[in-house]
């Protein structure tokens, strides 16, 4: 379903701070905090919207290694295979299916690199899982959470 400009404007503005008030943004777009609310309300119902969220920096719940496992698969290895299996582990913050050589890409929070290689060795032991490599995160240079074309 895709967006006016309006609601795209309205999306990113929630997209950076879920918290802020329908009279705020609808300052910055050029609408009553009615017509904000009329939109947002439309978007949810739509599925344009699926929630709000706050980010949490991971160092701050202790999560203080970050790194990428690509998964090699058996064959016959379906996504929701991959997904179910992954699903089990709370390091996992995002999994998904890839072109190139390995079928799926996971990024893994980890308390430190101990705790990373026994969650590497786990998902490396799943029974879908041919192969695995894996590449530590040294320093995170850019993170964007808004949605929706950049603007």
């Amino acid at each position: 379903m895709p967006l006016n400009d309006l609601d795209e404007r309205i999306v990113h503005a929630l997209a950076e701070d879920a918290r802020r008030s329908y009279a705020d943004i609808g300052q910055e777009v050029g609408l009553s905090a009615p017509a904000v609310k009329r939109r947002v309300d439309r978007l949810r119902s739509e599925g344009a919207i699926t929630g709000f969220t706050v980010r949490v920096d991971p160092a701050a719940l202790g999560w203080q290694t970050e790194g990428f496992i690509e998964i090699f698969c058996r064959r016959k290895t379906s996504p929701d295979d991959i997904r179910r299996g992954l699903a089990r582990y709370p390091e996992v913050a995002s999994a998904s299916t890839v072109t190139g050589e390995a079928d799926a890409l996971v990024q893994v929070f980890a308390g430190d690199m101990r705790h990373f290689e026994h969650v590497l060795e786990r998902i490396a032991g799943e029974p879908f899982v041919e192969r695995t490599r894996s590449v530590l995160v040294l320093s995170p240079l850019l993170r964007r959470f808004s949605s929706g074309a950049p603007g």
